[in-house]
């Protein structure tokens, strides 16, 4: 009932909303704002900043460079590490790796850059969608417990390092909306997916996550429609 109630509302904000096309269009977008991401595989959820600087080609066109900074906490599951096969065979652990809950504290950096592909219907209201392609960069503190190294000592197996650091190409999609306050200022709300496979060497499964983000936009320059 929540969700039907929520876009009920919805339509009727956007119903209020002139339905004129816009026709005065900056060439220039810059947006920064409050970035809050999760992912589910590990327990993480991050905070920090994001930062997106737009070109735009066409009304319908722009292109788009985005740089973000997040910090946070996860928990690592030993169900999702490569040792699992070895932990659940040799029977040390009451409830097999599943059982095995490691904390970890983690900085990640994003970077990207595409097209993004506006919807420009209402004059008060500019939808935006746009492919994820991109790198992340992320460092990791893991706090092994001491009878994890009584463990990997009893399975022979080195164990892996507490900080570790990894870098991998990520594809998704996202989208959003820019409320337009004026002509050169706006307040968006985007929400992205993502997958990678970061941490390949520790971490079985490839990761999805899920971001977030809300801030100002800012506009400038004139797009020129004849070209």
């Amino acid at each position: 009932m929540k969700r039907i109630s929520l876009l009920f509302c919805g339509v009727l904000i956007l119903g209020c909303f002139p339905v004129w096309a816009q026709t005065d269009i900056n060439h220039y977008t810059l947006f920064t704002g409050f970035d809050y991401m999760v992912s589910p595989a590990r327990n993480l959820t991050e905070r920090g900043v994001e930062t997106d600087f737009g070109v735009t080609m066409k009304p319908w066109l722009g292109l788009g460079v985005d740089v973000g900074i997040i910090r946070g906490a996860g928990t690592i599951s030993g169900s999702e590490t490569v040792y699992a096969p070895a932990v659940n065979q040799s029977g040390f652990v009451p409830g097999g790796a599943g059982a095995i809950h490691v904390p970890f504290k983690s900085s990640t950096y994003t970077f990207a850059a595409g097209p993004q592909f506006y919807i420009r219907k209402w004059q008060r209201v500019t939808f935006l969608i746009r492919p994820g392609f991109g790198g992340m960069h992320e460092k990791a503190d893991i706090t092994f417990p001491a009878s994890l190294g009584l463990l990997f000592q009893g399975l022979q197996i080195q164990p892996p390092a507490g900080h570790q650091t990894d870098t991998k190409l990520f594809f998704g999609m996202g989208g959003g909306f820019d409320i337009n306050v004026s002509r050169t200022l706006g307040v968006r709300f985007a929400a992205d997916w993502v997958n990678t496979h970061l941490f390949s060497n520790l971490l079985e499964p490839r990761q999805n996550y899920v971001r977030f983000s809300v801030g100002p936009t800012f506009r400038w320059g004139h797009l020129n429609q004849s070209r």
